[in-house]
């Protein structure tokens, strides 16, 4: 087993301290204990094996899924006891990005983008009734820009791709103004170029727009080709954390072991 031996410079744009989680029923934890900080800009990949708990481990790092123990911070602000606004104030500081890419099928792209604005809106119900400003519609242009599908802008979601899909997914994330991006399995359903092309896109916002990029994935070679650092969840616990240019695939393997 590989320990955790990474030592974080910088600062500080997410803290995570004792984290724990059991679910009702189980004989085990899922993991216990986990403690990890992330500089601001830092690509971050989790790995481990299945049931490892690396989905868990990234919405308890958004409360949305409520952690047994430990803490959360985002900056210098815990995420502990905050509630509806003030839960989801803090929440809009980063985009998450599912596998599955929930657009909805009959809009158009650009208002499937405009939808990530709720998260900062001051009155929210006006994006569901498609009331947005020239500047709030630019915005949403330049998201699309980013992942590469300005062009597709008033295409119906249902006539994409797979891959275009979730790089509009992507812009919607970025429509909230985040400081980070999560991303769970972000590419788990897309054939071998359209993964590529995905994680590329987060990279080059990773880099080019300083964002932190936290994502999960079973490619044990995009975590070496796109995270600057491997987190790996085993027997319950942070068995590695380690930069990815110090690692090998055979190496990450044996975190399945």
């Amino acid at each position: 087993m590989l320990e955790a031996t990474y030592k974080p410079a910088g600062d500080t744009a997410l803290r995570v301290r004792g984290l724990s989680k059991r679910f009702e029923g189980a004989a085990a934890p899922v993991w216990s204990d986990i403690s990890f900080d992330i500089p601001h800009g830092q690509r971050v990949a989790i790995i481990g094996g299945n049931g490892a708990g690396k989905s868990t481990l990234l919405r308890c790092c958004m409360r949305l899924i409520e952690p047994d123990a430990g803490e959360v911070f985002f900056g210098d602000r815990s995420l502990s006891g905050l509630r509806g606004r003030e839960l989801a104030k803090a929440r809009a500081r980063v985009g998450f990005v599912f596998q599955k890419h929930n657009l909805v099928s009959r809009l158009s792209v650009l208002t499937n983008v405009l939808h990530g604005g709720m998260a900062w809106a001051r009155t929210p119900r006006m994006w569901f009734h498609g009331i947005a400003t020239d500047e709030h519609r630019n915005y949403a242009l330049h998201c699309l820009e980013r992942v590469k599908l300005g062009h597709l802008c008033e295409r119906r979601a249902d006539e994409l791709s797979g891959g275009q899909s979730q790089r509009v997914a992507i812009a919607r994330a970025l429509m909230q103004k985040p400081k980070m991006i999560f991303a769970d399995e972000p590419v788990a359903s897309l054939d071998p170029q359209a993964g590529e092309d995905v994680m590329q896109v987060f990279s080059d916002l990773a880099c080019d727009e300083s964002l932190t990029l936290l994502f999960v994935t079973h490619h044990l070679e995009h975590a070496l080709r796109y995270a600057d650092r491997v987190l790996g969840l085993q027997d319950f616990r942070l068995g590695l954390d380690a930069s990815s240019d110090s690692l090998s695939a055979r190496q990450l393997r044996g975190m399945y072991e």
